[in-house]
């Protein structure tokens, strides 16, 4: 199996080097991840891979998608709000928390929102979908998948709902909210966390949700760093941003 590489400073950003230095990391988690499927019994292509391009350049956006990415993540609304703008034929999964008052951009530019941790930001996200419709920014056939974040530590500050509420917030989003599609769960174990522990925790919980609605949803989990355990662990979705996009550009 390749191991994970060191990550670099990234090249210029709309240059050849950053385009040779995208391609090889993208490919290099590529092979990691097929690796990471074998390794666990699992199909080729099994698991998605999203890279993430917080704090990146859009033209790294635009590389990505000719190198076949379709989907990147950005942690912050208003620079997937750009990003969707500059290149909008690749997706943009929001995987970071939400302000209330953000969710209507949100909905206008997200494919995914992966972060969704209350009732009170499910319902403000699915006025958003139906505002963008209005406006024509959004088609009225394209409802925006979310993913239920779990909390594996009950710390509020990291974000996430706590187990026992997972299925509460199923039931508003799956039976009340028309704009939205219940998609999964996501979670980021903490970093003292053994991580494929952690994750298998949150497959089970998964699973567990897939009975109570009645079809399969998806796990994401895994980064960079631990990719591999959570392939092995269950994750159908990981988050990869260093090893793919190289260290963070100072700003």
């Amino acid at each position: 199996m390749d191991q994970p590489h060191t990550p670099e400073a990234p090249e210029a950003p709309g240059t050849p080097e950053r385009l040779r230095q995208l391609s090889a990391n993208y490919n290099r988690v590529v092979s990691r991840l097929r690796a990471a499927e074998t390794a666990a019994g699992r199909s080729p292509g099994e698991v998605e891979l999203v890279p993430v391009t917080k704090f990146h350049h859009p033209e790294d956006v635009r590389m990505l998608l000719g190198l076949g990415a379709t989907v990147v993540g950005e942690n912050r609304v208003e620079e997937a709000a750009t990003k969707h703008d500059l290149v909008p034929e690749i997706g943009i999964d929001i995987i970071g928390r939400i302000q209330t008052k953000k969710a209507h951009a949100a909905a206008r530019v997200a494919h995914r929102v992966h972060s969704v941790d209350s009732e009170k930001i499910a319902r403000a996200l699915n006025r958003g979908v139906g505002l963008a419709i209005e406006r024509g920014q959004r088609p009225a056939d394209h409802p925006l998948q979310v993913l239920i974040q779990y909390s594996c530590d009950g710390d509020p500050h990291r974000g996430g709902v706590t187990a026992d509420r997972l299925t509460d917030l199923a039931g508003v989003i799956d039976g009340e909210l028309d704009s939205l599609v219940l998609a999964g769960v996501m979670c980021m174990p903490p970093l003292a966390a053994e991580p494929g522990t952690v994750i298998a925790t949150a497959r089970r919980l998964t699973d567990r949700l897939a009975a109570t609605v009645g079809r399969r949803l998806i796990l994401s989990a895994g980064m960079s760093g631990d990719m591999e355990q959570a392939v092995a662990a269950g994750s159908d979705l990981v988050r990869v941003g260093t090893a793919i996009m190289g260290t963070r550009p100072l700003n």
